[in-house]
């Protein structure tokens, strides 16, 4: 209502100003949603690499993931995609610590802590494939 009133009293700057916070705040939360999934697929590539095997389960996460995150981050009308790869690097660097805490209370059934599971794992690795399985998808 108030982006109508501001058209209608052909008050531009404010209309301008109002979708510019309204675009932010929708980046906002496709980020949040795109950082939430990113941890559970971060989590599941840190448990195939310590643990050297893979399950079903773990490999229909993984590609629930990576599908949530392109469709969340995918332009419906005007194409293309929220975030660049760079945005999205940046997300899988910053929820990286959590994908290792909450790693610590399942790999080898909750032997390692977090700071010997951070030892164990090459997070440039682990972010570098995660990242892979985004771009792959993306382009199939």
């Amino acid at each position: 209502m108030t982006l109508k009133n501001h058209l209608l009293a052909g008050d531009l700057t404010a209309a301008l100003a109002l979708v510019d916070e309204m675009e932010a705040m929708s980046k906002d939360d496709k980020i949040s949603t795109i950082a939430s999934y990113a941890v559970i697929l971060l989590l599941h590539l840190i448990k195939q690499h310590v643990e050297q095997h893979t399950t079903k389960s773990w490999d229909v996460s993984i590609r629930n993931c990576v599908r949530q995150i392109n469709r969340k981050n995918k332009r419906r009308n005007a194409g293309g995609y929220y975030l660049t790869k760079d945005e999205l690097l940046t997300i899988f660097q910053e929820v990286f610590n959590d994908a290792i805490d909450q790693a610590s209370l399942e790999v080898a059934n909750g032997k390692y802590d977090y700071e010997q599971l951070s030892a164990l794992v090459d997070k440039n690795l682990i972010i570098d494939q995660a990242m892979n399985l985004i771009n792959h998808a993306q382009s199939l």
